[in-house]
């Protein structure tokens, strides 16, 4: 397990973190629709330059996924964290598709500590990806609970 790195004292409100970069594949797009979102756009080429997209698209679920997975090599596995209640809202702004990298920013929006958990903090996030040619192509905000530094075990 990697060595904690963030506590809720280190989300102060402003603070931003840029994650590394991802290409989406074909392949990885078709995989994950066949299971999850098997919509004609996103299993085919000939299909998604037919439709409004514009050519094969990820699914919003494998965005989502793949800023989940931004977040976690970023942030989430460097920090006493303890989960998140939900997402308030995410947003699909511009296609996903074959051959796009990913990129982005998280950023801190509010923290307070919890009076009812002493010795929790609740943070909220924005994230926003963007394409390579920096479009934002999804906005998703949430929660996200991290101990303070004083419940932080060494």
């Amino acid at each position: 397990m990697p060595e904690i790195h963030y506590a809720f004292e280190d989300f102060t409100p402003g603070r931003a973190f840029h994650h590394a970069t991802r290409t989406i594949t074909a392949d990885e797009i078709v995989l994950f629709a066949a299971d999850f979102d098997p919509q004609p756009f996103h299993l085919s080429e000939e299909a998604g330059k037919a439709s409004i997209l514009g050519g094969l698209s990820a699914s919003g679920w494998h965005t989502c996924s793949i800023a989940m997975r931004q977040f976690f090599d970023t942030i989430l596995q460097f920090t006493a964290g303890e989960g998140s209640p939900g997402v308030d809202f995410v947003e699909w702004r511009k296609p996903v598709l074959a051959g796009d990298t990913l990129g982005g920013t998280i950023t801190v929006l509010e923290s307070r500590a919890l009076k009812s958990r002493p010795g929790l903090g609740m943070i909220r996030l924005r994230h926003e990806t963007t394409n390579q040619r920096g479009e934002l192509v999804m906005t998703m905000e949430h929660p996200f609970m991290v101990r303070l530094w004083e419940g932080v075990s060494a």
